[in-house]
């Protein structure tokens, strides 16, 4: 098989240096862009598995990046950035990023969480069951494709781990702090803003109306599950 292939997009030279020394010791294959507009340029015919993408980069910031790839592509994002507020967090997953890590970061934790979403994208999900239906809603936990009434529904790494997971559980209500747990392989404490994010973008796919949905609902007080009712 051959290696995985890792965009690193930063303007900084230093930064560039590490992360790629990094991921070659690990045995990937690493493209590097220095700026948005390089990345957005060679990204289609590079196609890599993931894209390590940095906020502050002059002509295009990160997440006007991040808007442009999703437009186009499901490819793993990482932001890797000095920005730590957490409402940048927010708006990075709301534009559909699979990871976040702040600078200074440790190179051994930028693997770690690397290789935990290529996982996570080229596995099918924890109970292997290949194929789950609840009502009009079809997954593929082989292929990690969606179909809604029989349409194709592209979905992000998280989206569809989030999805699955209702979906095999339908009924069956998961705070948002157990969706946090079992979603991110990673410690966001607090940050349950993430998963109301994630519910919005996912209700945005496959809801017919998303501010009245009726496959992923809202129990008040409690958390969100699945209806599984045609």
């Amino acid at each position: 098989m051959a290696p995985y292939k890792i965009m690193v997009v930063d303007d900084d030279p230093k930064v560039q240096k590490i992360v790629e020394h990094t991921l070659r010791n690990e045995g990937f294959t690493v493209v590097k862009a220095l700026d948005g507009e390089d990345a957005l340029a060679i990204l289609p015919g590079e196609n890599p598995h993931l894209v390590v993408l940095d906020l502050m980069m002059p002509k295009m910031d990160g997440f006007e990046v991040c808007r442009r790839i999703r437009q186009r592509f499901n490819t793993p994002i990482l932001i890797l950035s000095a920005k730590d507020a957490e409402m940048d967090k927010v708006v990075g997953f709301n534009l559909g990023i699979d990871d976040y890590l702040t600078k200074p970061f440790s190179p051994k934790e930028l693997v770690l969480r690397i290789k935990a979403i290529l996982r996570r994208s080229q596995a099918p999900p924890g109970d292997m069951r290949q194929r789950v239906i609840a009502g009009d809603l079809e997954l593929n936990g082989s292929t990690r494709m969606v179909t809604v009434k029989g349409k194709l529904v592209e979905l992000t790494v998280k989206e569809f781990d989030t999805l699955w997971l209702l979906a095999t559980h339908p009924g069956h209500v998961f705070t948002r702090s157990q969706l946090l747990d079992r979603i991110w392989d990673t410690d966001y404490t607090g940050d349950t803003n993430l998963v109301t994010v994630l519910i919005k973008r996912l209700r945005e796919k496959i809801e017919e109306d998303p501010a009245n949905p009726r496959r992923i609902k809202t129990v008040w007080g409690l958390g969100y599950k699945l209806d599984a009712s045609p």
